[in-house]
């Protein structure tokens, strides 16, 4: 290979095959990393699967990807099948309110600043036509944005089921290649990092696993949990508000506040014992969430700030869609994997020792 890169004309064509693979392949960038993001979270028990297995790669990764389809997949459209729906009866909700006008409820009117809240209610809900209204005064046109919004949720959710399934199949041959492909990998990686490959390649598996626990695995259950007790305290579209609390569990502080509103809202709505039920509950659970186990999943390999932390959910959001929820954080977390190799490249030793203890702490 660096003889064949040596000829300045080689040397260019590989750059530009490499670019037009790019622009043919761009579209499989987000399966792909979805896919490798899975493979590596799950790369331990796999091993043990193919060993259950007798060494078939080939049977081992047909199971692995039909369990991840069972687990992860189907629940996944379930729920987003489910979110459609409320948005769709958010939607003719408008509508009404837009035609007819709604009455203003009484549990706005009994929180702190009800009256004045009430105003609003009125102006915008409670008037027929003032739902344009509100949309003309934030700058959009009328409530035909709703419609155009809604055929674009639905266009994003038929895109995505095309991305899960293209995921599907590529995590397909990562389970089945995977160890094949991770030594060509190691031979590529020394030659473009040489003396340092080996602590890279090393540390982003767990960097990739330890935030994807810590993070997306805890706000699942966050999610799970404050959705039955949603249900139990009498809250309104218990599992909406769940899915709603799961995504926020994503952002430092967001859990709270999503859990602070529904208990405000149910105090507003005359269920007082109901409110400080809920609220106390959530103010123990995320102090145990947050003081104990995430530190244990997240700090283990890496423990994200604040600012990172938001900027790969932000960003990744944006340029990814919902699967950038997943590899944004990741992609910081490789960031600072870059950033403490060289923070410590004049003691390159003193990192490996790091890493091997930290290694060591995984379960």
């Amino acid at each position: 290979m660096q003889a064949l890169t040596a000829n300045p004309v080689a040397k260019w064509i590989i750059i530009l095959i490499l670019l037009l693979g790019a622009v043919f392949f761009h579209e499989f960038l987000v399966p792909a990393l979805g896919a490798m993001i899975i493979t590596f979270v799950t790369w331990r028990p796999y091993t043990d699967l193919v060993r259950f297995c007798r060494g078939s790669t080939l049977l081992a990764a047909s199971i692995a990807t039909t369990l991840t389809v069972l687990v992860i997949i189907i629940p996944f459209l379930f729920l987003l099948h489910y979110l459609y729906g409320e948005i769709m009866l958010f939607r003719t909700w408008l509508i009404e309110a837009n035609t007819y006008g709604i009455a203003t409820p009484a549990w706005l009117l009994n929180l702190p600043y009800g009256n004045e809240l009430g105003k609003y209610w009125v102006e915008y809900l409670g008037t027929p036509n003032g739902v344009n209204l509100f949309f003309t005064e934030i700058g959009l046109a009328n409530l035909s944005y709703v419609a155009a919004v809604t055929k674009s949720v639905t266009k994003s959710f038929s895109a995505l089921g095309f991305t899960l399934l293209f995921m599907m199949i590529i995590l397909f041959f990562c389970y089945k290649d995977g160890r094949r492909v991770s030594r060509q990998l190691d031979k590529v990686g020394e030659r473009v990092f040489p003396g340092r490959w080996k602590r890279i390649s090393r540390i982003v598996p767990t960097l990739v696993s330890s935030t994807v626990s810590g993070m997306v695995i805890i706000a699942i259950g966050e999610g799970i949990v404050f959705g039955f007790v949603y249900y139990f305290v009498g809250a309104p579209m218990p599992i909406t508000l769940g899915i709603i609390t799961g995504i926020f569990a994503l952002i430092p502080g967001g859990a709270p506040m999503s859990m602070t509103l529904v208990s405000l809202y149910l105090v507003g709505n005359h269920q007082l014992t109901q409110g400080i039920i809920l609220f106390c509950w959530g103010t123990v659970q995320l102090f145990v969430v947050d003081k104990t186990i995430r530190p244990r999943l997240v700090g283990g390999a890496v423990k994200l700030p604040f600012l990172p932390t938001i900027l790969g959910l932000v960003g990744g959001v944006k340029t990814m869609g919902i699967i950038g929820l997943f590899i944004g954080p990741v992609i910081m977390a490789l960031l600072v994997a870059i950033w403490r190799e060289w923070v410590h490249e004049d003691n390159p030793r003193q990192l490996d020792e790091q890493l091997k203890a930290k290694i060591a702490k995984k379960p």
